[in-house]
């Protein structure tokens, strides 16, 4: 393998190792939530999260749309599900 493949699943998985991350994906599995709803579903704040939420954009896990005062966030790929579930030996 390349290094430059082997940087970018490494880069991948260290966006997953952090717990409060794997939890905003799973606040997000059954469909949008605003970033307010995002901090009640994971019991953190507003600001945690959205830090956490940047990282994952950046990563392109999930996208964000904003409408007026109030973002929204969703799973970019459904795919990430398959990759935790592989992870937990689901698959």
């Amino acid at each position: 393998m390349k290094v430059d493949l082997l940087i970018l699943i490494a880069d991948y998985f260290k966006v997953l190792s952090e717990p409060l991350r794997i939890k905003i994906l799973t606040a997000l599995q059954d469909g949008e939530k605003s970033v307010n709803e995002i901090a009640q579903y994971v019991n953190s704040s507003q600001p945690n999260v959205s830090k956490h939420l940047g990282i994952l954009i950046k990563a392109g896990f999930i996208t964000r749309r904003q409408v007026k005062n109030v973002a929204y966030c969703s799973i970019a790929d459904n795919r990430i599900w398959q990759i935790c579930d592989i992870s937990c030996g689901k698959n």
